[in-house]
């Protein structure tokens, strides 16, 4: 994954109940946490921004991720339209200069949603 940038667009995973979709993002994150080279970083846009504030149930795999050098990039655009800014438990707000820098240096970028 070293060298992999993640885009996370969603609230979860996939489409379905918000309980599945939570339960599914939490095992994506803490399978991530077990690779010896986690992703360089992980950028979260839309409602992906969600899961990087206060309540969010992947908060403790996304800390862990940071604490073990990915970087986690913030859409501030997403956090002020959903009025979420004071909530941001992890990573840093940048936008989407941020967010295409990180996307053209990668080796490579998957979207998850």
């Amino acid at each position: 994954m070293k060298g992999t940038v993640i885009l996370v667009t969603n609230d979860g995973m996939g489409k379905g109940d918000l309980a599945l979709q939570h339960k599914l993002a939490a095992k994506y994150f803490e399978l991530l946490l077990q690779n010896t080279h986690p992703p360089s970083v992980i950028c979260f846009y839309t409602d992906g921004v969600k899961l990087t504030v206060t309540g969010s149930p992947v908060l403790s795999q996304l800390k862990a991720l940071e604490a073990k050098g990915t970087r986690l990039i913030l859409c501030s655009t997403c956090l002020d339209h959903y009025r979420l800014s004071k909530e941001v438990q992890v990573g840093i707000v940048g936008g989407m200069t941020d967010i295409i820098e990180a996307q053209t240096k990668a080796a490579k970028v998957i979207t998850i949603s």
